[in-house]
């Protein structure tokens, strides 16, 4: 996925699941542009994981085996958790 392709990633960030919605898309919406071009490679790779795992790793209910997987989701956890609720 290319990573310079805004709208591409925003449509990965839907997953239909609104547990997911609301831990995906404020990251994206709020801290895609700043990230680095290896972080947002990483984001995008996260973005093709299944909606279960992706769920479990965000909720805290296990964690990817891939560090740099490990990595990204504690980051979306951590800056989701210092911006406060999003109302969506």
């Amino acid at each position: 996925m290319d990573i310079n392709n805004r709208s591409r990633i925003h449509w990965a960030c839907r997953r239909g699941m609104r547990e997911l919605d609301i831990s995906i898309m404020p990251f994206f919406e709020h801290e895609y542009d700043s990230l680095n071009d290896v972080d947002k490679t990483l984001f995008a790779r996260l973005l093709t994981s299944d909606d279960p795992d992706l769920f479990n790793w965000l909720m805290n209910h296990g964690a990817p085996q891939d560090a740099e997987l490990q990595r990204m989701v504690a980051l979306i956890q951590t800056r989701n958790k210092d911006r406060g609720p999003v109302a969506m």
